[in-house]
């Protein structure tokens, strides 16, 4: 096997975690991080690129002979980047670590997806959709539905299109945002209407070449703001492997009936998948069922996934992209790995950027994964919401936080926040 140029696309804590983890590979040459961060920038070359202006992408790769392209996010496989290669003599040889646009649809369109599980029979919430054209039947259901109401954008709304209505009313106004008043512009013109389930959730993680897969460590992250799982949604605020109730009963059930289905059910419908699917999850009495599928590794989940994953990840793309996953033996760190994140003050609303960060070379015991950072005059400063995970190896979870948490103190910046109770059902 040969050594690859690869092309990375993103510049969040997912990325800097890709860029740690192929930067390890003996078959990584050249690394390029496009747009990249200033904590991706040890492990390769930033690149100022756009992630859906394909033409651009097509020049460079081209220029610079890369071998292997990886997306990071959602955002460019839902566009269809791995279809603009196939379909390009020039690109075909290149490798893309992603799904057709139609395997996309999995995160694109949450009606796809909640279609696509009733096909195949794969366990998930009771659902309707509803648009324009059946607006007041989606009222009337509304009206008739137990408490509380899961209402979720069809299409991308950045992590923002989820809201739990805790009243009919509340519920109502949320429908109406959405539909009539387009909320999220065209990913809300159809709504998905859930049933709510009680249980606890966790992050599933395979990577698939079409007919095999190779199951990495699950995480699960903690989405809200405040501690005790408080306040507004966010891009992740943490997170945590191994997750102690995954044990092996229940991750057979997980595989039985959630991912050999899926896998299995887009070969059957011809949906070229190579690429990573993320299984959101929730354990409802022991038994699992699909909260959401995502086209992509999750963030902040890529940046304890990646420290416990021992293959070398090159090697396994390239066993993706040649249907060779059944002759790999994934092997997983034993240890703990977890991830404290560090954010802006006001996120997940406005918040500034540009603030001065100092203290890294205080950290020990952790791998620090850029997410919202750049640089100027040779500062690092914020440049996101979510600015730096923070991960550890422990022999459990309550020890590798302890690092973490230890580490948190010395990064600083004014307006710094972040959860204090990762992990807080375990640890």
């Amino acid at each position: 096997m040969k050594a690859y140029n690869i092309l990375l696309l993103g510049s969040g804590g997912r990325e800097c975690a890709f860029a740690w983890k192929l930067r390890q590979s003996k078959y990584c040459k050249e690394l390029f991080i496009a747009p990249g961060n200033a904590g991706t920038a040890q492990f390769g070359t930033n690149v100022n690129l756009a992630v859906t202006d394909f033409e651009a992408i097509k020049a460079f790769c081209l220029e610079n002979h890369m071998d292997l392209l990886l997306p990071g996010g959602e955002d460019s496989l839902v566009s269809g980047i791995y279809d603009y290669f196939q379909h390009d003599k020039q690109l075909d040889h290149i490798i893309v670590a992603g799904p057709s646009k139609q395997g996309a649809q999995l995160e694109g369109s949450k009606a796809f997806a909640k279609q696509f599980m009733q096909r195949h029979n794969i366990p998930t919430a009771g659902y309707r959709e509803f648009e324009e054209a059946n607006f007041e039947e989606g009222i009337e259901y509304l009206r008739q539905h137990s408490l509380p109401i899961v209402l979720k954008a069809d299409g991308l709304a950045a992590g923002k299109g989820v809201v739990i209505a805790q009243t009919i009313e509340e519920a109502e106004e949320t429908f109406t945002r959405m539909i009539k008043q387009a909320q999220f512009g065209d990913a809300s013109k159809k709504v998905v209407v859930e049933e709510f389930l009680t249980g606890i959730e966790l992050s599933v993680f395979v990577l698939s070449d079409g007919t095999n897969y190779v199951l990495f460590p699950e995480a699960k992250d903690y989405k809200r703001i405040g501690e005790g799982d408080t306040g507004p949604n966010t891009g992740g605020m943490g997170a945590i492997s191994p997750v102690p109730f995954a044990d092996d009963v229940f991750m057979q059930k997980v595989k039985e009936q959630i991912i050999v289905s899926t896998v299995n059910g887009l070969k059957q419908e011809s949906i070229t998948y190579k690429g990573f699917i993320f299984f959101g999850l929730i354990s409802v009495n022991g038994d699992p069922f699909v909260i959401e599928y995502n086209c992509r590794m999750g963030d902040p989940e890529t940046e304890v996934v990646m420290p416990r994953l021992q293959n070398d990840l090159v090697e396994l793309l390239t066993a993706m992209h040649e249907e060779t996953l059944d002759t790999i033996t994934v092997q997983h760190d034993e240890r703990a790995a977890c991830a404290v994140m560090l954010v802006s003050e006001g996120y997940p609303d406005s918040y500034e950027k540009g603030k001065v960060m100092m203290g890294f070379e205080q950290v020990q015991d952790s791998i620090l994964f850029h997410a919202g950072t750049t640089t100027k005059d040779s500062n690092i400063l914020t440049n996101g919401g979510r600015v730096i995970a923070i991960t550890s190896y422990g022999e459990n979870i309550k020890d590798a936080l302890a690092k973490s948490y230890a580490n948190a103190e010395h990064i600083l910046y004014e307006g710094k926040y972040y959860r204090k109770d990762i992990g807080w059902e375990f640890s």
